[in-house]
């Protein structure tokens, strides 16, 4: 039997390469082929390089609250060993992963550091830029990394505006020429709201990154306040476009300031790493992340893999720390095995997720092969 085995990371306790060599472990004697997957989110950068044979280079950027972190460029050179591609991730220079819970303030939380990231992966010298932009910790609409690129910010009275994002309310206008040139820019996301209203970065996300049900309102009319000075100066409308309220916004600041390009996270990935071609030749597919639930089918990875499989008539199982009762997951997966369970807290489950995994992996093997007699 070819097993493939293509989950996302367990968020907060495995990753994808250590989520795949588990289940791997569970199955000697077959032969499996581990592709590990990712949406935008954390990890996506080092999966793609890992896949295509990238060099991992780390250079100095700002945190969201400015302090100085040290953050991983994946370079893909070409077959004459000259810089092609940089995978870069938010996460590592504006991300929630750099903060406690504590720390969390989301008034001057900046993304100015993911704007140094892209210049360091520009003075690299490469073609092409692919973007994670999953995990942020900032609101910002992507003015931080709009500053950190050149672009500079006035209030009504011609004053420059220093302190972004805190005083974006105070925002008149923008001179957006950036004195460098920048190469291509592909964000990968895996979320596809608006930067705006209900649906939008602030009320969907903002909880989450410190925002006060008190100060929703605020925040909202400083995004707001943002993307009107952006559109007109512009001359362009991008607070509605799919993703731009993706990473507090940043989508739209990719978009407006870089000419970006969004694409889905996992339709990227799975394409950069032949993913349907592994799903063609085996026999059962193998997936999972920390949380199968209503979320996974609004663009998340298993559910994309699990989408492939079908297509192409595969038999596709999920393994996940908890899962969620839900109609449309039962159509998208034969079977979904949750590691909390009956005999596993979820205590457990967090201090032992290794452990737990390679015990639910053995104890469901031969249900698993029983689904290809």
């Amino acid at each position: 039997m070819r097993i493939l085995i293509a989950p996302d990371k367990f968020k907060g306790t495995l990753t994808s390469v250590e989520v795949s060599k588990i289940i791997a472990e569970g199955f000697l004697g077959h032969d499996c082929d581990l592709k590990p997957v990712a949406d935008g989110g954390e990890g996506t950068s080092k999966i793609l390089s890992s896949s295509l044979g990238g060099k991992t280079i780390e250079v100095n950027v700002m945190s969201p609250l400015g302090e100085s972190v040290l953050a991983p460029i994946e370079i893909l050179f070409d077959e004459d060993g000259v810089p092609e591609i940089a995978f870069i991730e938010m996460s590592v220079a504006s991300g929630l992963s750099l903060l406690s819970k504590e720390e969390l303030v989301p008034w001057n939380a900046t993304s100015y550091g993911t704007g140094e990231l892209i210049i360091a992966a520009r003075d690299i010298g490469v073609d092409r830029i692919i973007l994670g932009i999953g995990g942020s910790a900032t609101n910002d609409g992507g003015a931080g990394m709009a500053k950190a690129l050149g672009v500079r910010f006035y209030d009504k009275a011609g004053h420059e505006i220093e302190d972004i994002p805190e005083r974006l309310a105070d925002l008149d206008r923008v001179f957006p020429d950036i004195a460098i040139d920048l190469p291509e820019i592909v964000v990968a996301s895996d979320v596809n709201n608006p930067l705006l209203g209900e649906s939008g970065a602030t009320k969907v996300f903002g909880a989450q990154k410190g925002i006060h049900a008190e100060e929703i309102e605020l925040h909202e009319s400083r995004l707001k306040a943002f993307a009107d000075v952006v559109e007109k100066e512009l001359q362009i409308s991008l607070r509605n476009h799919h993703g731009a309220g993706a990473a507090g916004g940043l989508g739209f600041g990719l978009m407006a300031f870089c000419d970006a390009k969004l694409e889905p996270g996992f339709e990227l990935v799975a394409k950069m790493i032949d993913l349907e071609d592994s799903i063609r030749d085996c026999d059962i597919v193998i997936t999972g992340e920390g949380s199968i639930d209503s979320q996974s089918i609004m663009g998340k990875a298993p559910y994309g893999v699990a989408k492939m499989a079908k297509k192409h008539n595969k038999p596709v199982i999920a393994f996940c720390g908890v899962s969620e009762n839900d109609e449309k997951i039962s159509k998208a997966f034969d079977k979904v095995f949750s590691l909390v369970d009956s005999n596993v807290s979820f205590e457990e489950a967090i201090k032992e997720p290794a452990k737990v995994l390679k015990n639910k992996v053995d104890s469901c093997r031969l249900m698993i092969e029983q689904l290809l007699l």
